[in-house]
This record gives C-alpha cells, structure tokens and sequence, in this order.
C-alpha cells in the first residue's frame, strides 16, 4: 500500500502524487516500423528516456511525488514490460474520480499487457479505492476523460473508447459524487484519437479547445435523466469559457498538464503565443520541457502522466 490515498476533483487543482512509465527499451528504427506501429517517426531509446528524465525531474522540482510504475514491477512483468512500445502513456490505463479510481480498458491490442500490469499494482496499492472492472469486453482509454469539476465528467466516444465503456463506469462515477457525465462523439482520426488531443483545462474557469468543436452536442447524463447540450453551453454551465483555437499543431498545444493553479508544463514545441493572447492565461507560470522523441509516440505530457492526488479547490 501507498502512504498517501487517491483524490481527484478536478484537472486544475494542485497536483502532488502522480504515476509515471519510463519508455520502452526498444528503439523505433526507421520510418517503416514506426508507420507499422502507428508512431510518426523513427525513435531512439536513448534520446526518448532523456526526455523522459526531464519530463520526471521537472514535476519532482515541482515538490510533486512521482511513481514509475515500471520499477514496481516483478521479473517476468518487468521483462515484458520493458518491450512495450506504448507504456509511457500512463494517463490511459486508469482514472481517479473524486476518491475513487476505475480501471481503463484498452481500445488497440499492442497496449492490453500494460494495462495488467499497471491495473495489478493500483489494487495492491489503493485496496480500498481501486475498483477493479467486472467484465473485459468493453472499450475505454482515459485519455477520453476529462473530471473538470466536483459536478461533471467529459467523456468522448470514439477511436478507443465506446459506449458500452461509458456505461461500465458511469454508476461508479456517480457514485463516487459527480452530478453529470457528458458525452461527446468526435471525429475518429489520428489527429482527433482522444479527447485530450482535441481541448484541455488551462484554468480553472478557461477550457482551450479546438474551434471545430462547437458544433458537436453533447449528451448530458444524469443518475435520472438525459438531455443534449452543446459544447459550449455545458462548459459555461459548469463555470468554464471556451478559448478556440483556429489553428493549432495538435500534441504540443493541447496536450499539456496542469502542474497546479498558477502552473502550466507543456511541450518546448507548444504555441506559447496561445497562452500570451488570453488574459487570463498570460500570467501562468509557463514550464517547459523538451517532450519531441517521446511525441512520435503519439501523445503528449497529458498522455504520459496520471494524476494521484491533486488538492480539492
């Protein structure tokens, strides 16, 4: 068991326990094998555990408590383990909800044996929070979920997340004391694969979004009813202004993660310009890190982080 017990209520508040996986031991050799293993280019390990290191050192200075996963591991995990490409994406096995924590459930073949692996050790260190999944057909990656608030969750349906996920872990959910789950169907490309590759919270009143996004409805859950919003209409419901972005490159700009209220880490290759022109984003606290080998995974420093405990506010 952990000294410390899973609590999140929201993206935004201070983070002070996260999860981590160091990359695969296995490099990407060339354009070929990456384009086979649905990676944009060729990756060296050697380079990709150095951003890896500076992604870990930069969220420890940060006074952040940060769990490899990978080093907890037994031998025979571990040696597995070691040659799974897509490990390092972290935020996609599990999602903690309030007090509770619920298993994801992959949604590509290539990343099912990580998710044993990373599912095996939250049980055995939050006993009493994780919550293990009753059955294995369904579909969720949690790169689809955003809990902006104590009321409501974002979950889109899509390339790695179905229906059939959502209502695996919807009770828990409210249960757990959210008011509201939203549902969002967004396009099913490789530029739109989750949710997080297409808006993010950088305030806690301030959601940045890709401008196609208004025009999606969202269906809003409740434990005894539904009804439609659009996008913009359930953000500003729950306290959040849409900032649209017209143009954006994809990873770098909305990918990134909330260190705590005043602090954003993003990718060195991110638009800083994005945050500059909106008032309320031009005083945060901009760190950054050099993510670029570990971004032709696919994903960015959201992807590669799963929040533990972040402080209520």
């Amino acid at each position: 068991m952990m000294s410390f017990q899973p609590s999140c209520w929201s993206e935004h508040g201070e983070l002070t326990a996260v999860m981590l996986c160091a990359p695969s031991k296995l490099d990407v050799p060339d354009l070929k094998t990456a384009e086979n293993v649905q990676w944009s280019a060729a990756v060296s390990h050697t380079q990709a555990m150095e951003s890896f290191m500076e992604l870990k050192e930069t969220i420890q200075q940060a006074g952040v408590h940060v769990i490899d996963y990978a080093t907890h591991l037994l031998a025979d995990a571990q040696h597995l383990s070691e040659q799974l490409l897509n490990r390092y994406f972290v935020r996609d096995l599990a999602c903690v909800f309030g007090n509770r924590m619920l298993p994801g459930a992959a949604g590509s073949s290539i990343r099912r044996p990580e998710y044993g692996h990373a599912h095996t050790l939250l049980q055995k260190w939050f006993p009493q929070h994780f919550m293990p999944a009753k059955e294995s057909s369904y579909v969720l990656e949690f790169g689809d979920v955003m809990v902006l608030n104590r009321d409501a969750v974002l979950i889109n349906i899509g390339v790695r997340t179905t229906r059939q996920g959502v209502e695996q872990i919807k009770n828990s959910i409210f249960e757990a004391g959210f008011s509201e789950i939203g549902i969002i169907d967004l396009p099913r490309s490789s530029d739109t694969l989750h949710l997080d590759m297409n808006c993010n919270i950088a305030n806690n009143d301030v959601v940045i979004a890709k401008s196609f996004m208004r025009y999606f409805p969202i269906q809003v859950i409740t434990p005894s009813a539904t009804r439609f919003d659009m996008t913009e209409q359930f953000f500003n419901r729950h306290g959040f202004e849409l900032y649209w972005l017209e143009t954006y490159n994809t990873i770098p700009d909305i990918n990134f993660l909330n260190l705590n209220p005043e602090t954003l880490l993003v990718s060195k290759k991110a638009t800083k310009q994005h945050f500059k022109a909106h008032p309320k984003l031009q005083k945060k606290n901009i760190v950054e890190i050099d993510g670029t080998e570990l971004e032709k995974g696919g994903g960015g420093i959201r992807c590669m982080t799963l929040p533990l405990v972040r402080k209520s506010v």
